[in-house]
């Protein structure tokens, strides 16, 4: 069965930095692609990042790029999300999550397998 563990969540000031990380196991890690999704307080779950199963594809909403990095270790089962120059707006409880195929998706729908989640809070 696979498991996902995530960690590394916490409460940052803004501009401050945070790395989530996501341990994986039940399967071939490093044949799966990954991604990262957040839910804050009365929203959906929106897409963050994902990583395809050699970690040479990354994808990132918008509102990211350029401030959160995404890779993965495929020796030890884990996918990374290096999070700088954070913002209240960050803030939200983050997913990782799992799908039968190498290639990574961009919806809540394309993945098969979610973590509990870790709670980030950026503060003004």
């Amino acid at each position: 069965q696979v498991q996902l563990v995530e960690s590394g969540g916490g409460l940052v000031q803004a501009g401050g930095s945070l790395r989530l990380s996501c341990a994986a196991s039940g399967r071939t890690f490093s044949s799966y692609a990954m991604g990262w999704f957040r839910q804050a307080p009365g929203k959906e779950r929106e897409f963050v990042a994902a990583i395809g199963w050699s970690g040479a594809s990354t994808y990132y909403t918008n509102s990211v790029k350029g401030r959160f990095t995404n890779y993965r270790n495929n020796a030890e089962n884990t996918v990374y999300l290096q999070m700088n120059s954070l913002k209240p707006e960050d803030t939200a409880v983050y997913y990782c999550a799992t799908r039968g195929t190498g290639v990574a998706g961009l919806t809540p729908k394309d993945y098969d397998y979610w973590g509990q989640g870790t709670q980030v809070t950026v503060s003004s």
